[in-house]
């Protein structure tokens, strides 16, 4: 299981003074206001950042962090992850999963059939799709309803699911 969970990406600086546009990867934006602290994962390391503001501007995050005080010295870090160790991540609800611990995953059905892989969660607005790609490499879309998906089980490593009438032409 991953120990740091990605909550936003740089995408560009924002203006002159050190700030940055951050693209969020995290379901609540706002979360950022609650953050002092961001790890920069620069590639070779995972840097340490403190962030003294936070703005919002359409739907991106522009973040000010301390120690950067010109575009110059921040530049260089377009287009890194920035992330957060698991003990500041969001609380989860019921049923929910982060989908970095969900892909990998080992896709059975309620039948016993092993289906596949999970190997990426579609984030489609109405409910998310989960990508299962067979040992054949054949992609099957599963949508992550209660219908559908009946557990996942992170301990073993495994979703049940009901195949929904229709959903595979095998």
């Amino acid at each position: 299981m991953e120990e740091t969970l990605r909550v936003g990406v740089i995408t560009s600086t924002h203006g002159v003074r050190g700030e940055v546009k951050v693209f969020p990867t995290t379901d609540d934006p706002g979360r950022f206001n609650k953050l002092k602290e961001v790890l920069l994962d620069t590639g070779k390391e995972l840097k340490p950042m403190e962030i003294t503001q936070v703005k919002f501007f359409k739907n991106m995050v522009i973040l000010k962090f301390k120690g950067f005080d010109n575009i110059n010295d921040i530049e260089i870090y377009k287009g890194k992850d920035l992330l957060v160790t698991r003990d500041q991540a969001v609380e989860l609800g019921p049923d929910e999963n982060f989908i970095v611990d969900l892909i990998g995953l080992s896709v059975v059905t309620d039948e016993g059939e092993e289906l596949g892989t999970l190997t990426d969660v579609i984030l489609t607005g109405a409910n998310d799709v989960y990508e299962v790609t067979t040992a054949r490499g054949k992609k099957i879309l599963l949508p992550a309803i209660k219908q559908c998906v009946l557990s996942v089980d992170l301990d073993e490593g495994k979703v049940l699911v009901h195949v929904m009438d229709g959903l595979l032409d095998l």
